[in-house]
């Protein structure tokens, strides 16, 4: 009986630290200080421009919690490496072709759309009632091309979290980024392993695995394609899950070229707590530093388990 009390004192113990690691909480100074000592002195490569960068961080479906927290994120790490400078902007029609040729690289941040239609700018043009449903689609369908032709000219995407669902059902922005978004299972101890310990974009990682408290999301659409460059990749044999899932590894970042463009993708986070990991930190600055093209490094399809 003792011992029965002791295990159940263990598990409600167990519950109760996993919930108190991924405790939501709105960014404050001390936060954003703490990443500012938690981030890299500078970055991988030298570079002598500094660049522009657009965040995008509107969400019209599920809102992940840790976005602003992301946002802080992007501005920390290009204020220290003093590689980058960070635009946040909620506005859709910064993806008009003549804004976008001011940046260098875009960043979309966890733009989750809403279901089953998942597009983005259908949603917030939506909210216009002075338009047709004839004039919606056909200014999205421009703000979408604008985006993929901004890409394959040799500007740089990175694409966080829930940002892969923005244009969830559109082939050619799966095309782009590698994938679309299907299902994940609920949050749990999510263990990342590097497809290629040796691989640039993976240093920040020392050759260990990373640990973290996340959904592991899975993908559809032009992720069975594989044509990308595999980073980090999970197990699905040790994940908790009610759905059998169909292969033993699952990717859940990578690299991709696009054209002349350079595509980056990172599934973690859900959760702010994980960018409080200084190895979590270079690893997006790392990335960064790929989709503006001052890190060099093999990103043909190619390296999977």
């Amino acid at each position: 009986m003792n011992k029965i009390i002791k295990l159940s004192a263990f598990l409600i113990l167990s519950v109760f630290t996993a919930n108190a690691q991924i405790k939501e909480f709105k960014v404050n100074e001390e936060w954003v200080q703490k990443i500012r000592n938690a981030a890299p002195e500078k970055t991988e490569v030298q570079t002598s421009k500094i660049h522009n960068v657009l965040v995008f961080d509107l969400i019209t479906g599920y809102k992940h919690w840790d976005t602003p927290h992301i946002d802080e994120v992007l501005t920390v790490l290009g204020d220290k490496s003093g590689a980058f400078k960070v635009e946040v902007t909620s506005d859709i029609f910064k993806f008009e072709a003549k804004n976008l040729s001011n940046y260098d690289a875009v960043v979309l941040n966890n733009n989750c759309s809403v279901g089953p239609r998942r597009n983005m700018f259908l949603d917030q043009l939506d909210k216009d009632e002075s338009l047709s449903e004839g004039g919606k689609s056909k200014i999205g369908a421009r703000l979408e091309a604008n985006l993929i032709k901004y890409v394959k000219k040799g500007n740089g995407l990175m694409v966080v979290h829930g940002a892969i669902t923005m244009l969830n059902n559109s082939m050619p922005f799966s095309d782009v980024v590698g994938g679309s978004f299907d299902y994940h299972p609920a949050q749990q101890d999510v263990t990342l392993e590097m497809a290629d310990s040796g691989h640039p974009l993976v240093k920040a990682f020392e050759g260990k695995t990373f640990v973290h408290r996340d959904e592991p999301y899975l993908f559809k659409n032009a992720y069975t394609k594989k044509n990308f460059r595999p980073l980090l990749y999970i197990d699905t044999d040790k994940l908790s899950t009610k759905k059998k899932i169909d292969e033993k590894y699952k990717y859940v970042s990578w690299i991709k070229s696009h054209g002349k463009g350079r595509v980056f993708y990172s599934s973690p986070s859900h959760n702010a707590q994980t960018f409080e990991d200084p190895r979590m930190l270079k690893f997006f600055l790392d990335g960064m530093q790929y989709v503006l093209g001052d890190l060099k490094c093999d990103d043909s399809p190619g390296g999977f388990k």
